[in-house]
């Protein structure tokens, strides 16, 4: 997860929106394992693989702008950190889902090396490119003037999403507002679904006393129906 503005194009800020899909995705996914990786200058695990929903969501509701140092985006290390933690788990599916408003222009780990780290160890990659096509307007803190208004463009690297969606097998997005990002994720769910194993038991209840006691009361009168027959006759 890689964003480095607060423009309005997704509301009611693009930070906000992603957490909120995010959460809403995370509590479709019932008895996955799912950590968070952040990425601006560098990457940072911020949550490792887990099942306990209320502590993911936690963390989650606390990430701000400004969670790691930087204005800048390292793709590659931030893909390279989710490939490490995902590398080493024995599920039949691993995914990543990165999201960015960025284009990588940090770290010592480039998007398409990363990206086939991520093909080595099997681990489907969902790219999502946050922005609206259009410019959006934010306040920014001018040092001098106070804060004003800039007009900013996306500036996400569309090519470089796909081209690691491609080689891993999975798909590339682009998110202009928060209820596409929600359909975004709706569809990725659809793709991976949760596989669960059940364990089928078979309980033996012992019935044969129920045919014991009849075949005994037979056998018993078998030998006492002779007894009885001889003493009669005469």
């Amino acid at each position: 997860l890689a964003m480095n503005s607060i423009a309005p194009d997704l509301q009611p800020d693009r930070i906000t929106a992603a957490k909120q899909r995010a959460m809403e995705f995370i509590a479709k996914r019932k008895g996955d394992r799912i950590g968070l990786v952040v990425f601006a200058n560098g990457a940072m695990t911020v949550c490792p693989l887990t099942l306990d929903r209320q502590v993911l969501g936690s963390i989650i509701d606390h990430l701000s702008i400004g969670t790691l140092d930087g204005s800048r985006t390292a793709i590659g290390m931030g893909l390279a950190s989710a490939v490490a933690r995902l590398r080493g788990s024995k599920a039949k599916e691993k995914v990543v889902i990165l999201l960015t408003d960025g284009v990588n222009n940090a770290g010592e780990i480039d998007p398409q090396t990363a990206a086939q780290l991520a093909k080595t160890y099997g681990i489907k990659v969902y790219c999502i490119g946050v922005g609206s096509k259009t410019p959006v307007t934010v306040t920014v803190n001018d040092p001098l003037f106070g804060s004003r208004p800039q007009t900013v463009q996306a500036d996400y690297d569309p090519k470089t999403l796909e081209d690691i969606a491609s080689t891993t097998g999975g798909r590339s997005y682009s998110a202009g507002d928060a209820a596409a990002l929600g359909r975004i994720y709706d569809a990725i769910n659809r793709m991976e679904p949760t596989h669960f194993k059940s364990a089928r038991h078979t309980v033996y209840s012992e019935k044969a006393g129920l045919f014991l006691l009849p075949s005994a009361l037979l056998f018993l009168l078998g030998m006492l129906l002779p007894a009885l027959v001889a003493r009669r006759l005469p």
